[in-house]
């Protein structure tokens, strides 16, 4: 039933709790998005995040950086800390949130700049380098985190968006962790790349872990157990089941969880 899956490398215990959420709660309107969720999520380790297309695992990953802010009918309840200091406080800046926790989305997004530009940009604007010689470092440096260095570090100043799928894909993730956040959020970072691509991200991911939690929405079981240590099943808005990803997948305690891993859902 589960031959296909190979599990990523196990955690035996829970890593430092980065972010708490308690009795979340997202209403579009009328709609009520995400019901009653509440986990912690570890430091230095990839979480990730499945169900169904529309259960509701997109939203709660946007409410991690205030994503869902900027829709007009969305109203986010709850609790949500990182590192103990709840982010829906009205003395927290979501600009300075989102550089604390950053995002990479579905398809790849590069500026309309130049290579290094796209990677200068997050540090330029929050005063991370004194000058020309520091901006120098962290461009290279973030490159080098996104594995990408060696492919473009001879056209740094060639248009990001001439880059192929992957790359751009590499790129972006190099751009999100520029700002040396504490957080990386991926919304389906694969879902537009081809096999081989896939795989250079998923190796990316794993080497990420050493320095930051991850948190990723995926709709492919096989790369959530791949690259992640800790599995949440969502369906319907509600998370139903969050544990070791090899306990998830090879021994789920809901019937719903059960279905889905083996396809009577989805």
């Amino acid at each position: 039933m589960y031959d296909d899956i190979r599990l990523a490398e196990r955690t035996d215990t829970m890593t430092d709790v980065k972010i708490a959420a308690r009795n979340v709660n997202v209403h579009y309107g009328d709609n009520h998005a995400i019901k009653d969720v509440s986990v912690d999520i570890g430091d230095r380790a990839v979480t990730s995040f499945i169900g169904p297309s529309g259960c509701g695992k997109s939203t709660f990953l946007r409410c991690i950086n205030r994503m869902n802010d900027t829709i007009d009918i969305c109203r986010v309840t709850g609790d949500i800390e990182l590192n103990g200091q709840d982010i829906n406080d009205k003395s927290v800046d979501p600009v300075q949130l989102r550089a604390k926790v950053g995002m990479v989305f579905q398809k790849p997004n590069p500026f309309p700049k130049s290579i290094y530009d796209n990677i200068a940009y997050g540090p330029r604007i929050h005063g991370l380098a004194r000058n020309k010689a520091e901006l120098d470092e962290i461009v290279e440096k973030s490159l080098r985190r996104g594995a990408i260095w060696d492919e473009v570090k001879d056209r740094l100043n060639a248009p990001g968006t001439g880059l192929s799928g992957g790359q751009q894909q590499r790129l972006c993730i190099a751009r999100a962790i520029a700002t040396e956040p504490e957080v990386l959020l991926m919304d389906e970072p694969c879902s537009a790349l081809d096999p081989i691509a896939t795989a250079k991200v998923e190796e990316l991911i794993d080497e990420l872990r050493q320095n930051f939690s991850v948190v990723i929405v995926t709709h492919s079981m096989q790369q959530a157990a791949r690259v992640s240590q800790r599995t949440a099943f969502f369906h319907l808005g509600h998370m139903v089941e969050f544990g070791e990803t090899g306990q998830i997948f090879t021994n789920p305690q809901d019937e719903r969880t059960e279905s889905y891993i083996t396809g009577r859902i989805g």
